[in-house]
């Protein structure tokens, strides 16, 4: 005799179709593979893109707000500047008021990258606002919002 408890399908079934994770998960993969092939030509990423654009300020960011803004944790944002780093687009510096703290900026090349990038990043947005009904665009950013 088995102890092995079975889930009826019909709790699978809800599961999928009610899901506001599944729902959530399904949609960021569709979207990042959407904006990763769009920007493949000037060789970003959707991430590395989201991260540089962050990086797009007056004065160069600490880590601490780059990783709040982009909901991930300061090794992880270490992690992905590196790539960046190295193809010489940001830099990462000693900041002056607390020296074991760490300030992003763009380079100029970095910068020549973000500005040939966002072109395509307005065209694919555009077109991504267009697919959904009704212009609910500005609803379904407020609702993210909220869940963040």
């Amino acid at each position: 005799m088995s102890n092995v408890i079975e889930i009826p399908l019909s709790t699978t079934l809800l599961v999928r179709d009610t899901c506001l994770c599944l729902h959530v998960q399904r949609a960021a993969r569709a979207l990042a593979r959407l904006f990763d092939d769009a920007l493949r030509p000037v060789g970003l990423t959707n991430g590395q893109f989201s991260l540089m654009m962050s990086l797009n300020r007056p004065e160069p960011p600490p880590m601490g707000p780059v990783a709040n803004l982009l909901a991930m944790d300061q090794t992880t944002l270490t992690a992905a500047l590196k790539p960046l780093q190295r193809r010489g687009w940001v830099n990462v510096t000693q900041n002056p008021k607390d020296k074991r703290g760490r300030l992003l900026s763009l380079t100029p090349e970095g910068k020549a990258v973000l500005t040939a990038a966002l072109p395509i990043w307005k065209r694919t947005h555009a077109a991504l606002d267009e697919m959904l009904p009704d212009g609910s665009g500005d609803r379904l950013r407020s609702d993210l919002r909220a869940l963040a």
